[in-house]
């Protein structure tokens, strides 16, 4: 009679103490899709220096602002002004840092305020429907469909052509995509399980809402946000530049643009149009990017 060899189980493969690697919470898979995207940490760097340069004007700027200098007139960039002077004399450099403080501040102040506004409107239409939906959803598309530039100009003529008027008007007609981005989120997430728990535990529509729903728009509510400024500051440059917007003493990068616009064909005074508007191409650019990397550091899905 022969012994029956019983199969022996195989030991499972793979090094002793060999153990699965700790799990990342969301902000440190957040942090680290962020800072892979490079052009991101360079457009930080670029806000960075033109707000500390344009904020910090009065202590930094090499000329006080409008400081006029007859006898030099309009030269061109020198190791004395860097930036060249305009027909006055001023030092361009001293304005554009002058000048950047308006523009920059319009386009952080619109994005907030048209952040808040569109923030809440979408959150309330698409978390309680029906008639607050629909009422809510009818005024977002009546602003919508408005001509946004001969609004703003006439809007601007009647209450003044001041940095406060302009961000008011701004924000007021900025808020709708946002509502409708926030609007089609929160009418996904009302309907998530983690919702539904809470729901079942008692918490209130309200806490519901402030507490479970937005807080996972966040990343939407910023990315769009990011775009709102850059928006914001190209809108206002175009109403300066066409007499619409910021008026003297007053400065903007739009406003230098404009009065340097008889200088577009002239080679000798180039300058004058070149610096203002790199201003605004660099602000515009860093903020777009900065905008893509948030979006990518949000996106679960992406593999970037």
């Amino acid at each position: 009679m022969t012994d029956t060899l019983l199969p022996t189980r195989e030991p499972l493969a793979g090094p002793v103490g060999d153990t699965a690697p700790p799990a990342r919470s969301n902000w440190q898979l957040f942090r680290r899709r962020f800072f892979r995207h490079k052009l991101a940490l360079a457009s930080i760097i670029v806000l960075v220096v033109l707000m500390v340069a344009c904020f910090g004007a009065p202590w930094l700027a090499p000329y006080k602002q409008g400081a006029q200098n007859l006898l030099e007139g309009s030269q061109g960039p020198s190791a004395k002004h860097w930036f060249g002077t305009d027909d006055l004399g001023r030092d361009q450099l001293s304005e554009i840092m002058y000048a950047g403080r308006i523009s920059l501040m319009i386009g952080l102040v619109v994005a907030l305020l048209s952040t808040i506004v569109g923030v809440t409107i979408g959150a309330v239409a698409g978390y309680f429907g029906r008639f607050t939906d629909h009422g809510l959803s009818a005024v977002t598309d009546l602003f919508l469909i408005l001509p946004d530039l001969a609004l703003l100009a006439v809007a601007i003529l009647y209450l003044g052509q001041s940095a406060t008027s302009i961000i008011v008007v701004l924000a007021l007609l900025g808020w709708m995509y946002m509502a409708r981005i926030i609007r089609g989120q929160v009418l996904a997430l009302k309907e998530k399980e983690f919702v539904e728990a809470a729901r079942a535990l008692g918490a209130s529509r309200t806490r519901i809402l402030l507490r479970h729903i937005v807080p996972n728009c966040i990343g939407t509510i910023t990315v769009n946000a990011t775009l709102a400024v850059a928006s914001a500051v190209g809108v206002e440059a175009a109403l300066s530049f066409l007499g619409f917007g910021i008026q003297p003493p007053q400065n903007s990068w739009g406003r230098m643009l404009s009065d340097a616009e008889a200088y577009a064909t002239s080679w000798s005074k180039f300058y004058l149009i070149l610096f203002p508007g790199l201003m605004l191409f660099l602000t515009i650019l860093a903020v777009n990017f900065l905008g893509d990397a948030l979006r990518d550091a949000f996106d679960p899905r992406s593999t970037r």
